[in-house]
């Protein structure tokens, strides 16, 4: 029993490490050994476009969201506006039609879902109506830099890139303690996302920003998200997912505990599912960098809330074959302990805010499978409202 408890101590400890520590640095030497690969961009590759925005009740922002995708620096002749509004029942659907009414020179158009089904069901319903050859879809909070367009078009110089991401910047990030840890997260993310679209593909996308062409689209189960289930599809296709980082999207981050914790855990709502969504993946000799990518980028972040929880029981199990596992088990319960303090004391401290943020962040993904194991995943949220 103790080889079986000394076992799970170190394969818990290694995921976790490895997902925070290794899988990073990792990269950094990777992308270094790499560090001839650039980004290959075209900007005479101008398709015809639908730039489709997902709505629900969204009348404190559809307004500005609308103003911005007018001003998009593309060909006005080749590119569209889609609004898919989910069931929105309030203003949303009528400041659209306003919208529509007063700016007949803009090819724009609003499509009602009549079932709130979440934002997969609405952008799948929606796409059936399009006839461009490539689709672009953003948030309805997330303002599009006037080149995202152009970028993201820029970035599809072969057939074999299906999807690329842009950027999100987040505007708020001294607003307050809470929307500066996750920008610090999110910057560390996407510089993950930079090397592992120029060396192979990228695990996971954002919802801000990204583009598809409109004949691979992938009608998705409405509990999936686009985030996480694209550029795995594209992938085990044989295709590339990249990122273009000069697309840019910005957006508020959540300026209080509950509107981020409530956020990650619907981006958990089917976490189960993509810790290993397809067993093609473990073959390495033929999607090589991704099977890479996936395992310690995904994977082992996946089973973060796991791996937490077995570190814990084993070290303390363990506590009496050497001092080791205890100075590991103390170390866990004073890290979940300053945790703990964070929240009851709120002091503004940046190291103790990191500690407090990154245990919301494995809490939220422990309720993120009990919804799961309790038939309360849905695919639709309500909105964080510190975000509008």
């Amino acid at each position: 029993m103790e080889l079986f408890f000394k076992l799970l101590f170190y394969i818990s400890a290694f995921i976790i490490v490895w997902a925070m520590v290794g899988y990073p640095l990792s990269l950094n030497i990777i992308g270094k050994i790499y560090k001839s690969r650039k980004l290959l961009k075209d900007y005479t590759n101008q398709p015809t476009v639908t730039v489709m925005v997902v709505a629900h009740n969204e009348e404190k922002v559809i307004l500005e969201k609308l103003h911005n995708i007018i001003e998009l620096d593309y060909p006005k002749e080749k590119i569209e506006f889609l609004i898919s509004s989910d069931n929105s029942t309030d203003r949303t659907n009528e400041i659209v039609k306003d919208f529509i009414a007063e700016h007949p020179d803009f090819n724009i158009r609003l499509y009602e879902v009549k079932a709130r089904m979440g934002k997969t069901n609405a952008q799948n319903e929606a796409q059936k109506t399009v006839i461009t050859e490539y689709l672009v879809m953003t948030d309805a909070n997330s303002m599009m830099d006037k080149n995202a367009v152009k970028e993201l078009m820029a970035a599809f110089t072969s057939e074999d890139i299906a999807y690329v991401s842009g950027r999100l910047s987040i505007i708020n990030q001294e607003a307050s303690d809470i929307s500066n840890a996750e920008t610090s997260y999110w910057d560390s993310d996407l510089a993950v996302r930079e090397i592992e679209g120029k060396i192979q593909t990228i695990t996971a996308g954002n919802g801000a920003l990204y583009a598809c062409r409109t004949k691979d689209y992938y009608d998705f189960n409405p509990i999936q998200c686009h985030d996480s289930a694209m550029p795995p599809l594209y992938a085990l296709k044989g295709k590339r997912a990249i990122a273009n980082h000069d697309a840019i999207a910005y957006e508020k981050a959540g300026e209080i505990i509950e509107d981020e914790f409530g956020r990650k855990v619907r981006m958990n709502r089917i976490l189960l599912k993509y810790i290993l969504p397809d067993i093609r993946i473990l073959n390495i000799f033929k999607y090589t960098w991704f099977s890479y990518f996936y395992f310690g980028h995904r994977t082992c972040r996946y089973l973060l809330w796991i791996s937490h929880l077995s570190l814990l029981i084993t070290s303390a199990l363990l506590i009496q074959e050497s001092w080791f596992y205890l100075v590991v088990f103390i170390g866990q319960v004073l890290f979940y302990l300053l945790a703990f303090v964070r929240a009851i004391t709120k002091i503004k401290n940046k190291y103790l805010t990191m500690i407090y943020y990154y245990t919301v962040t494995i809490i939220a993904q422990w309720v993120g499978v009990y919804n799961i194991l309790t038939g309360k995943a849905k695919p639709f949220w309500e909105k964080a409202e510190s975000t509008r």
